[in-house]
């Protein structure tokens, strides 16, 4: 859930996993969000977990939260969307609530809460980008344009390409990224599995997954 980087070092709330998780038991569904964006012009994706299991067809396994991502630029249209909701930064496992430009301005990630419950509907990352040009957060010279980035389910929600979010699974190596690998490198084709290997090569040379990747 958290960012592993440190732009800001003091303020913020510190909560115990619990509290978070608690917080986020009623986390939307990714068709739940794509119904609330319907029509934004700002190109935006559901990420992580939830976007692997969009790509499979299935629900493979429990998820914790729902994450989506957008150009930072678009984020004043999507957070238009959400009245009565206020927007939270998380970072370095503290929790900004109804954060300021000025902290905005440092981190990415953007949790979406309900202020009546008191719990967190989704995680809206915040992007870097050129115009219609998607840039990585792990490497700025990896730069593709948003139309390259993003595919459709057959029922129109828009969910990241999977080998792309296997690239951002693989620095942390979690189990349930290790498990979301498993399951979905078999249904990979040719040409994700040779993107996937040279993106990871990229960011991550000598990666224990190229090994399958490649093979």
């Amino acid at each position: 859930m958290f960012l592993d980087t440190d732009p800001v070092s003091t303020n913020g709330v510190e909560l115990e996993e619990s509290d978070l998780e608690a917080r986020w038991a009623h986390a939307w569904r990714p068709d739940e969000v794509a119904r609330r964006l319907a029509g934004v012009r700002t190109p935006w994706y559901v990420a992580a977990g939830w976007a692997l299991d969009l790509f499979r067809g299935v629900e493979s396994r429990p998820h914790s939260d729902l994450e989506i991502a957008v150009p930072a630029a678009g984020f004043a249209e999507v957070r238009d969307r959400f009245p009565g909701f206020v927007f939270d930064v998380a970072h370095s496992g503290r929790v900004w609530f109804e954060a300021d430009d000025a902290v905005l301005t440092l981190t990415h990630q953007t949790w979406l809460r309900d202020p009546v419950a008191g719990e967190w509907r989704c995680d809206v990352f915040r992007e870097p980008h050129d115009g219609d040009t998607w840039i990585c957060r792990r490497d700025e010279d990896l730069r593709l344009p948003y139309a390259e980035i993003v595919e459709r389910t057959a029922d129109g929600i828009p969910h990241l390409l999977p080998e792309l979010v296997l690239l951002f699974k693989a620095k942390a190596m979690r189990p349930k990224d290790v498990q979301d690998f498993a399951g979905v490198l078999p249904l990979l084709g040719p040409d994700r599995r040779r993107r996937l290997g040279g993106w990871l090569e990229r960011v991550h040379p000598g990666h224990p997954w190229l090994a399958a990747v490649r093979a």
